[in-house]
């Protein structure tokens, strides 16, 4: 099955070639595997007539060519009332299709490498109250009371705790209370809710 559909995209490909201009996104893969299904049945027009000519799959493939793709860009609107999605925020992007005329790159540089976690967590049950996991944790995390923090990123932070051990702690104190989880694997000092777009001006 997969060298079959390497080999129709094959054709596909030769076929847009042929014609300058064409954009490959336009060939059907249907009609290139109609073409085939009746070729085979047929036991006709296996081979091409010429050497280097498309056959028929190339044919009829450049005779049913598929309206050209629009260019957009839109956000992603969740309808359902009961969808496990967290509502959109109102953070700028286009709520409509829009068609892309100047698109721009901007290349980023990369960011700082990130050492590897160690196997084991520090023990810090014997340290000062101010230099213990729960302590620098608590902190940290309010130093921006409204940043959304992920176990991967506290441990990251700190260097010297496992992604295990953060998870469990974080588990423990949401639960008690000390701090608050947002969601599924977000943490924050206050208990922070985003702001969901406006209603939708009915005309």
């Amino acid at each position: 099955m997969l060298t079959l559909y390497q080999a129709l995209r094959t054709m596909m490909v030769e076929a847009a070639e042929s014609v300058p201009g064409t954009d490959p996104d336009r060939c059907s893969f249907a009609v290139a595997l109609q073409t085939a299904r009746d070729q085979v049945v047929r036991a006709a027009g296996i081979l091409p007539d010429e050497p280097g000519s498309l056959g028929l799959i190339g044919r009829r493939v450049l005779a049913r060519l598929l309206a050209p793709r629009r260019h957009r860009t839109s956000t992603r609107k969740v309808k359902s009332p009961i969808s496990r999605y967290a509502e959109r925020r109102n953070d700028g992007r286009p709520d409509r299709s829009l068609t892309i005329t100047d698109p721009t790159v901007a290349i980023l540089d990369p960011g700082p490498e990130h050492q590897p976690l160690p196997p084991v967590s520090r023990d810090d049950r014997h340290t000062v109250p101010a230099q213990r996991r729960r302590h620098r944790v608590l902190a940290l995390l309010q130093d921006g009371p409204t940043r959304l923090w992920r176990p991967a990123e506290i441990a990251a932070h700190f260097g010297d705790i496992t992604l295990h051990t953060m998870y469990r702690q974080l588990s423990r104190w949401a639960g008690s209370g000390i701090i608050h989880k947002i969601g599924p694997g977000l943490y924050a000092a206050t208990n922070w809710t985003s702001t969901p777009l406006p209603p939708a001006e009915i005309r």
